[in-house]
């Protein structure tokens, strides 16, 4: 599509929608390089059971604040639809939010130790590994109070529509973290301690970037630093509630998928780690244009403008269905020469051709609950959130892995595919059913 052929308003739409979202699709990609590096780091150590024992402590913690992510939803709805010409009400969404992350925090630390076992358990008796899970996790689990800040922060500037902001503060935390993880690894000689606390100071680094950015976009404006009252925090409190039941949801499923199919065997096994990058492709993609979305729907939410609504989720439509398009195509067309980036056995190659249809389906099939994923977040409905993803998750994934087991680990993706479609339709169904009788529709009230 060429913006340039649209008519005006329509034009400048999908140019804000875009300007909105670059700049998370670049901040997506960065992310993994610092993984990367890390990777690159601890291989270089001299002992697999570093980079093995560091693996799984960046495991357990990037899947407990995974969890913890409704902090960064409920505040990017929340800041969308805070009152653009009152600085006291998008102050109050951040007052909000950090007494909620800190008070997140303190739980977290108070039950690390238990939280550890937990993750070592699951992994099982590993010798020198687990030793290596322990140095990194000590470390790295007194970053939560920052960690959780910083999805506040970035969640209240991705709602105000200041996705530069985000991007620099990507990059500014990812060159913090591999300069101090390089320090402290070969300076101080701190070995998987060291890389730990690299992330330590970059995710401390961060809060205090945020904290200015945040600052800077609310300079030159009168507001007081109040404690929030009751009903805000019980507002905020049923809304993380939903969004937390939601993440438990989605997270049970991808799990799932990951321990049931090593059930299969060590082929299977790799095949769906391979199939599993594949779905985090798509999701730099996608998950900029609902990031965009969520603003300019919280937006247009806020300001009651039901019209503006609509039009700002078909043009995030229309591009969430370009790039899912484009996906396919580049799956389609090079789809094998991917592969050969992420492995170099032969037998997988030969095994992915039972699944390149799938791969083909998953943008195209995912990209809807992407999408409408992001319009919900815009318009906080939470419960509408939770009930869609628990739905998709028992009535619909878990039926359909059991229908389809014989079919071995191919049964676990089509019941993924089926999951991400029937969230989809579940969530665009209620949209479309609620709009039609708006400004009646539940939509405008619900947590």
């Amino acid at each position: 599509m060429r913006i340039q052929m649209l008519a005006p308003q329509t034009q400048l739409r999908h140019k804000r929608l875009l300007s909105i979202a670059f700049p998370l699709i670049v901040a997506n990609i960065t992310t993994p390089l610092l993984g990367l590096v890390d990777t690159a780091i601890l291989g270089r150590m001299g002992g697999l059971h570093y980079l093995a024992g560091a693996a799984v402590g960046s495991l357990i913690i990037t899947q407990l604040y995974w969890v913890c992510g409704f902090l960064k939803m409920s505040i990017t709805g929340l800041s969308a639809q805070a009152d653009p010409t009152r600085a006291q009400s998008k102050v109050n969404v951040v007052v909000q939010g950090v007494l909620a992350s800190i008070l997140l925090a303190i739980v977290i630390l108070l039950l690390n130790p238990l939280i550890l076992k937990a993750g070592l358990w699951f992994v099982g008796e590993q010798g020198l590994t687990n030793q290596s899970t322990v140095d990194y996790f000590e470390t790295r689990i007194w970053g939560a109070p920052a960690a959780l800040t910083n999805l506040v922060l970035i969640g209240w500037l991705v709602g105000q529509q200041l996705t530069r902001s985000v991007l620099i503060i990507q990059v500014f935390t990812n060159i913090i973290n591999i300069i101090a993880s390089l320090v402290f690894v070969y300076f101080f000689d701190w070995g998987v301690t060291g890389v730990a606390a690299g992330t330590l100071v970059a995710e401390y680094a961060s809060v205090v970037m945020c904290f200015s950015l945040v600052v800077k976009a609310l300079s030159g404006q009168a507001y007081d630093l109040n404690l929030p009252n009751l009903a805000s925090l019980l507002r905020l409190a049923s809304l993380n509630a939903n969004i937390f039941i939601r993440n438990l949801a989605l997270q049970f499923t991808l799990a799932f998928v990951t321990l049931i199919g090593v059930g299969y065997g060590t082929e299977a096994a790799a095949m769906n780690a391979i199939l599993m990058q594949f779905f985090s492709l798509i999701a730099l993609g996608l998950d900029g244009i609902a990031n965009a979305v969520e603003s300019l729907v919280g937006r247009a939410k806020g300001q009651k403008d039901f019209v503006s609504l609509k039009k700002e989720v078909n043009t995030g439509l229309i591009w969430s269905s370009i790039i899912a398009l484009l996906y396919t195509t580049v799956f389609y067309v090079f789809g094998d020469e991917i592969l050969r980036l992420l492995s170099n056995n032969e037998d997988l190659f030969i095994l992915f051709e039972d699944y390149h249809v799938l791969v083909l389906l998953l943008p195209l099939v995912s990209h809807w609950c992407f999408l409408f994923d992001g319009v919900y977040v815009g318009l906080t409905a939470g419960k509408t959130m939770r009930n869609t993803m628990l739905i998709s998750t028992l009535c619909v994934f878990l039926p359909t892995y059991y229908l389809n087991n014989s079919s071995g680990n191919m049964a676990l993706w089509l019941a993924l595919l089926a999951f991400l479609a029937s969230r989809g339709v579940l969530l665009w169904g209620d949209y479309y059913l609620n709009t039609r009788r708006y400004p009646h529709t539940r939509l405008f009230g619900q947590p």
